[in-house]
């Protein structure tokens, strides 16, 4: 069952943002996008973020879907800010909401990494630490990944580990639904859902 609205009205545009551009993860999220109706940014796939923030924000207005999700990306590189220049825009834009985050693992050292709310691991169930790319939970609520230190700033409702996605040792293959990515927006989506309707009618 679908949780996504498409009624757009004069509402913001809902955003999940995930930290990862490459082509497995595209494919895995355009997967789970289909199975959630949500759709993907196609165009913010890429290792660096090819877009600009603003661009980023012209295609989420042009988009038919939502929620809609956009792909963060800085390769690994400390000196390449692409993915966290853009999470900025996405940020601070009044036409857009960031309800929820999927922090992506991999084995990149050298990084802060990001605290997560509760991770998804390679079987799709929820557990309440990280985990490390294959999806196995850590005895740590901090991913680390190439891009996630860009989530330590990120005032959203949630922010969610897993795995990397579309991989996994083929638990999240894309030919298999990619099973785990949509239990992860499966629980964005709930709990932007249930954040919405707790908060107070102005």
């Amino acid at each position: 069952m679908s949780h996504a609205n498409s009624g757009r009205g004069g509402c913001r545009r809902r955003v999940i943002v995930v930290t990862d551009g490459d082509h497995m993860a595209l494919r895995a999220l355009k997967m789970a996008a289909r199975r959630t109706g949500c759709q993907v940014i196609a165009e913010s796939a890429g290792n660096p973020t090819p877009a600009t923030g603003i661009q980023l924000v012209d295609w989420i207005r042009q988009s038919a879907g939502d929620p809609v999700i956009v792909m963060l990306d800085d390769n690994g590189n400390k000196h390449e800010s692409g993915g966290e220049s853009a999470l900025s825009v996405l940020l601070h834009h009044p036409d857009i909401e960031v309800i929820g985050a999927l922090a992506v693992a991999s084995k990149t050292t050298d990084v802060e990494g990001a605290a997560v709310d509760f991770s998804i691991d390679r079987f799709g169930n929820r557990v309440e630490r990280a985990v490390d790319k294959d999806g196995f939970e850590l005895n740590s609520y901090i991913v680390e990944g190439d891009t996630v230190d860009i989530l330590r700033r990120l005032d959203a409702p949630v922010v969610i580990g897993i795995g990397d996605i579309g991989k996994m040792q083929g638990r999240d293959a894309p030919q298999r639904g990619s099973p785990v990515t949509t239990s992860a927006i499966e629980w964005v989506l709930m709990l932007a859902h249930n954040h919405r309707q707790e908060r107070p009618q102005e």
